[in-house]
C-alpha cells in the first residue's frame, strides 16, 4: 500500500484534512497551525506588543499547545504567565499539575497555581459531595472566577484561553439548547471594572489539528481523565457535534461562521448586559446576582 504524500511537498503525509481532502506532512501541518494561530492572535481584540498575557493552563493538550505557541510562535513580544487551577480532584489534578510545571519550566514561562481550597475553603470533591451531577457547573463557575482573579492579581492585560474550533462550535450549540438569548444573539456585556478581557487564539483550529500538533511537538503526555466529565452537558453536545462533523466535514466551521453572521445581523438589537458589584464578595458580576457566592453558600448549608 502506497503511503500518501503531502499536498505541498514530497514528504510522507501525517494528516488528512477531510474538508479539503488534502494530505499534509508534519512540517506543513505545523506551518498551517502556526499561521492560523498568528492570524487569530493579530485579529481585533487580541494582545498588543508588550502586553502581559495570563494563560489558562491546565496541562492538557489544548492549553499546552496554546502556551507553546504563545512562547514560540506569537509575532508580538508578549510577557507570559501560566495559571493553573487546582480544583482538588482526587486522582486527577495532581498529575496534570506536574505536567504543567514541567512544560512551563521547559518554555521558561512564569507559572502560578491557584487552588479551590485556598480560595473557596473546600476542594471540588467536597463542594459537590452528594451532587456530583453538578460538578461541571460548579467547577466552571469557580474556575472562571479564580482565573480572572489570578490574571488581575498578576497584572495581566489579557487572559488567553485554549478553546479550539470544536469548543467554539459546542458552545454555540449549548447556548441554543439552554435557550440563552443573550449569548445566542451575541450580546456582549459592557466591560466591568476588574475584568481582564479574554482572547482565544486557537478558536479557528480544529481539535484534530491541535492534537496532531501536540503529538508532533511532545505536548501530549498520557493524563487521567477528569472523573466528572461524564456528567457534563458539553459531553453530550460534543458527541452530537462530532457525529455531524464526521458525516459532513466542515460542519463545525459552518456552525461557528453562522453564529458570527447571526451576531452581526442582530448586533445592537439587544442591550448589552451590565456588570454590577456583588455585595458579598465585591467581584464584578452580571445580572445582579453572584453565582460564586450562591454556589459556595449552598455548599456551606449542605455541610
Amino acid at each position: 500500500m502506497t503511503h500518501p504524500t503531502c499536498a505541498a511537498c514530497p514528504e510522507p503525509a501525517v494528516y488528512l484534512d477531510r474538508v479539503s481532502g488534502e494530505h499534509l506532512c508534519a512540517g506543513h501541518l505545523a506551518e498551517r497551525v502556526e499561521a492560523t494561530f498568528c492570524e487569530t492572535l493579530r485579529a481585533p481584540g487580541g494582545p498588543a506588543r508588550g502586553e502581559r498575557v495570563a494563560v489558562a493552563f491546565s496541562g492538557g493538550k489544548d492549553s499546552s499547545v496554546l502556551l507553546h505557541l504563545l512562547a514560540t510562535a506569537a509575532p508580538p513580544a508578549l510577557e507570559l504567565v501560566a495559571i493553573t487551577v487546582d480544583e482538588g480532584i482526587a486522582g486527577y489534578r495532581d498529575a496534570t499539575i506536574g505536567v504543567a510545571r514541567e512544560l512551563a519550566a521547559r518554555l521558561g514561562v512564569e507559572h502560578r497555581v491557584v487552588g479551590f481550597r485556598e480560595a473557596c475553603g473546600r476542594d471540588l470533591d467536597a463542594l459537590v459531595e452528594g451532587r456530583e451531577h453538578r460538578a461541571c457547573t460548579v467547577c466552571g463557575v469557580l474556575r472562571r472566577r479564580l482565573l480572572q482573579g489570578a490574571a488581575r492579581e498578576c497584572g495581566a492585560d489579557r487572559l488567553a484561553m485554549g478553546h479550539c474550533l470544536d469548543d467554539e462550535a459546542e458552545s454555540v450549540v449549548m447556548n441554543w439548547l439552554r435557550g440563552d438569548l443573550y449569548r445566542t444573539a451575541g450580546a456582549r456585556p459592557n466591560g466591568g471594572e476588574g475584568m481582564v478581557p479574554r482572547t482565544r487564539p486557537l478558536a479557528r483550529i480544529p481539535e484534530k489539528e491541535v492534537v496532531s500538533y501536540a503529538l508532533l511537538h511532545d505536548l501530549a503526555p498520557e493524563l487521567p481523565e477528569c472523573p466528572y466529565t461524564r456528567h457534563a452537558l458539553r459531553a453530550g453536545v460534543r458527541g452530537l457535534v462530532h457525529r455531524a462533523e464526521f458525516r459532513s466535514p466542515g460542519t463545525m466551521a459552518r456552525v461557528v461562521a453562522g453564529q458570527a453572521d447571526l451576531e452581526a445581523r442582530v448586533r445592537g438589537l439587544l442591550p448589552p448586559a451590565d456588570f454590577t458589584t456583588c455585595p458579598g464578595c465585591g467581584e464584578p458580576v452580571l445580572g445582579g446576582s453572584c453565582r460564586v457566592c450562591a454556589l459556595l453558600g449552598s455548599a456551606l448549608e449542605k455541610h
